[in-house]
């Protein structure tokens, strides 16, 4: 499997759905994010997009953020209970295995993903992370965990021109949760989600400053 070629394919769908503002209908507003979403060309469900300012710099943000193992990721988001590197490619590239609690009220049982991500930095500091499904043999199906697909999708922490301790976060989630899940949790569990994501980040940047 070409694992090379498939991050950069998701990176290169990052940067188009930057690039593009057609089709977004907004779904969610709060303090901290706005939330829209279009139908997904990769798969029957949606892209969502995901646009803040964090009151932090890139690389604090980006710290908070990034897909390594031990980040702090799995201490403030909610969504992530354990994060693992199944095989580092190069330096910029690597197979994960992510897997999720149970949410809305448990009627979304624990997922896993399996994942290649890669990490790029944008000669004006903006730094990504993109990352789409494969699957690799060291990891098979999990007991327990219902595996999930996420299609292209990532981050983007972006400099605020003229003020270094803010920064535009805009990241886009196209998920497929697998299992037998009625569109109406879906629907709903996305946006807040999302929302949640933006929030718990907020506080995870000023305590990391603190």
């Amino acid at each position: 499997m070409d694992y090379v070629g498939l991050a950069e394919g998701a990176a290169e769908k990052m940067e188009l759905y930057r690039r593009d503002p057609s089709g977004w209908r907004g779904c969610r507003r709060m303090s901290e994010v706005s939330v829209s979403w279009r139908p997904s060309a990769e798969f029957a469900g949606n892209v969502y997009r995901g646009e803040g300012i964090v009151p932090a710099s890139p690389q604090d943000v980006w710290e908070c953020i990034k897909p390594v193992a031990d980040g702090p990721r799995t201490k403030w988001d909610q969504n992530v209970k354990d994060f693992e590197v199944i095989e580092a490619i190069s330096d910029t590239v690597s197979i994960c295995r992510t897997t999720t609690p149970s949410a809305f009220m448990r009627i979304i049982s624990p997922r896993e993903f399996v994942d290649v991500i890669l990490m790029k930095q944008y000669e004006d500091g903006t730094m990504l992370s993109a990352a789409t499904n494969v699957e690799h043999p060291l990891c098979p199906p999990q007991p327990n965990f219902v595996r999930g697909f996420n299609y292209p999708c990532g981050c983007f922490c972006i400099p605020f021109p003229g003020e270094p301790e803010k920064t535009q976060l805009l990241s886009f989630f196209q998920t497929d949760l697998g299992g037998y899940l009625p569109q109406t949790v879906v629907d709903s569990f996305f946006p807040a989600s999302i929302a949640g994501f933006y929030s718990n980040l907020t506080k995870a940047v000023k305590a990391l400053k603190a």
